[in-house]
């Protein structure tokens, strides 16, 4: 039951979040897990995804895209992304990862580091009493705690709301635009 409940949600999820991120050409996704999200990144929009999670047990073995084009997961803390260059990401997603991050607001800082000026960030996570809590017994953040981290990390424009029958939190927040000196 627990793992369908996961299962029936995810192919919904990833093509929300396909079209929200659709425009962004280069995509890290932190916390992927398996890799699933990347994978349908590459194969539905073409973008350049990199998937990277603390731990690589679930990593697929072949990176490559039906369609051949390679895409890659790394074992890396999101704390520290040494490859990622400063403003080198169009968009910025974690999806069921933001409530297992130890140090979300250093995890938050990284992400506005390497977010280019006016970058999106789009966090999708249970909420805290959701039917994942029950089933999995595992803390997450009210939409009003997921608000105020993002704010208080410095990004801007940040909306958060309930979707799926109130069951999924989704965030979006933008690297602010860069001011330019006349």
């Amino acid at each position: 039951m627990k793992d369908d409940f996961y299962e029936r949600m995810k192919p919904r999820l990833h093509k929300r979040i396909g079209r929200e991120l659709r425009l962004a050409r280069h995509v890290l996704d932190l916390g992927c897990g398996s890799c699933d999200l990347v994978r349908y990144l590459v194969e539905t929009y073409c973008q350049e995804v990199t998937g990277v999670d603390i731990a690589s047990d679930s990593f697929p073995k072949r990176r490559r895209s039906r369609e051949g084009v390679r895409f890659r997961c790394l074992r890396r803390d999101a704390v520290r992304l040494p490859f990622a260059a400063d403003g080198s990401a169009d968009a910025v997603v974690t999806m069921w990862a933001l409530h297992e991050m130890k140090r979300p607001t250093s995890v938050l800082a990284e992400t506005r580091r390497v977010l280019r000026s006016g970058g999106e960030l789009l966090v999708v996570d249970f909420p805290k009493d959701s039917l994942a809590q029950k089933l999995w017994d595992e803390d997450y953040y009210r939409p009003d705690e997921v608000k105020r981290l993002l704010e208080e990390t410095g990004f801007s424009e940040v909306r958060v709301r309930l979707i799926e029958r109130g069951q999924v939190i989704w965030a979006r927040a933008y690297q602010p635009m860069a001011e330019t000196i006349q």
